[in-house]
């Protein structure tokens, strides 16, 4: 499984553009359609809200990528 650190500049990001950020979709609409397919879990539970707020503290699973985010 491949560990991604994600280190916040603001309290939350959402989580279409997380996927962006981390190099796992080109755009954040890639991200939408990723999150609306039902591959991408947070904190262990699916998670279909493509603008999810992820804060300081969860971690974000799709497939064998974990995204932990942490404050700055």
């Amino acid at each position: 499984m491949e560990q991604v650190t994600f280190s916040l500049n603001d309290d939350y990001v959402e989580l279409n553009q997380l996927l962006k950020l981390v190099g796992i979709c080109d755009s954040g609409g890639a991200g939408k359609a990723l999150v609306a397919s039902g591959v991408v879990a947070v904190d262990g539970q699916s998670e279909l809200r493509k603008t999810c707020k992820i804060r300081a503290g969860q971690t974000v699973r799709i497939g064998d990528i974990r995204i932990r985010v942490v404050a700055p």
